[in-house]
């Protein structure tokens, strides 16, 4: 959620007009995050969300919208958009795509995680993948194997001998990712612990679904398991990751396939989160605020899968 368009105070009030929100009080800039311009927009009746995207074009984004409002009327708690006076979802500001979402309480998960946080994350994921058989729309991945492959060409001549060595491993270990023919459905797919509300222990709401698309829904679970389950080394810790698990597993059943494939998807969700943040990093995009996250800390976590496959042993 960085700043990459700068949206001036008279543009937004002419944006806003065509929503039922009242007057402009206040904006400001979202300095969390790394892939669309968001802004904290306060109104006379309200508090929102505004996203103007920076990668996607209007006939992509309806299906993320979609997807915000199927979860938000099958009773998940999540950020819904609001509508203008036609009744659409998207609109253009500063030339750019935009969504105004309503802005839930609570505040995301800035240090680690707690063993509660996790276990409302595993009940909530399993309620997702559950009602998501329903929903209607399709969408493939686009951080999904090829997109790995063709991420790790183009880093590869900027890493040290370390560095592509593993990645080379790690890309060939996985060539069988695509054809696992685990169960499927839509998937929030970056569920991390800024990407969830809470106040206090109490999850108020899930948010920023614009990686959502159909990928595996062991992969959904490991993006999610590979944040919220860490420690303080940042590395795999066994409360949060039974706790999380439990609960997941309380709603939802592991099929055999998925449990045999477990590791390999956990190290395909560290290697994307590796990868991406080492494009953000070697190749950054510019911005008015920007963050570009630590690689290493996805290095750590796939190093880690690599040599200490997790359990799914709980008893």
């Amino acid at each position: 959620m960085s700043v990459y368009t700068e949206v001036e105070r008279d543009d937004l009030v002419a944006f806003l007009s065509d929503y039922s929100v009242g007057e402009l009080v206040s904006y400001q800039g979202i300095s969390d995050g790394i892939e669309n311009t968001n802004y904290f927009v306060t109104t006379s009746k309200g508090e929102y969300v505004l996203t103007l995207f920076e990668q996607h074009t209007f006939g992509e984004l309806a299906y993320f919208l979609d997807v915000m409002t199927f979860f938000y009327m099958n009773d998940i708690p999540s950020a819904h958009p609001e509508a203008d006076s036609q009744g659409h979802y998207l609109k253009k500001l500063c030339g750019k795509p935009a969504a105004l979402v309503v802005r839930l309480p609570g505040r995301g998960v800035n240090a680690t995680a707690t063993i509660e946080q996790c276990a409302q994350i595993g009940a909530v994921m399993a309620d997702m993948h559950l009602v998501g058989q329903s929903f209607q729309s399709r969408r493939p991945s686009e951080r999904g194997p090829e997109w790995r492959q063709q991420t790790a060409q183009q880093l590869l001549p900027q890493l040290d001998d370390e560095r592509t060595s593993i990645l080379e491993n790690e890309l060939a270990h996985q060539q069988g990712y695509a054809t696992l023919g685990l169960p499927e459905g839509v998937t929030h797919s970056d569920l991390f612990r800024d990407n969830a509300l809470f106040e206090g222990n109490k999850l108020s709401g899930i948010i920023d679904f614009y990686f959502a698309s159909d990928e595996y829904l062991l992969y959904d679970l490991a993006v999610a398991v590979n944040d919220w389950c860490v420690g303080e080394d940042g590395l795999p810790e066994a409360t949060r990751y039974q706790s999380l698990m439990t609960h997941y597993l309380q709603k939802r059943a592991l099929t055999e396939s998925e449990q045999a494939n477990w590791n390999m998807v956990c190290r395909a969700a560290a290697l994307r989160f590796w990868l991406s943040r080492l494009q953000d990093q070697l190749f950054p995009r510019e911005g008015e605020l920007t963050q570009i996250k630590n690689p290493d800390a996805f290095l750590s976590i796939l190093k880690y899968h690599r040599e200490h496959p997790l359990t799914l042993d709980f008893n």
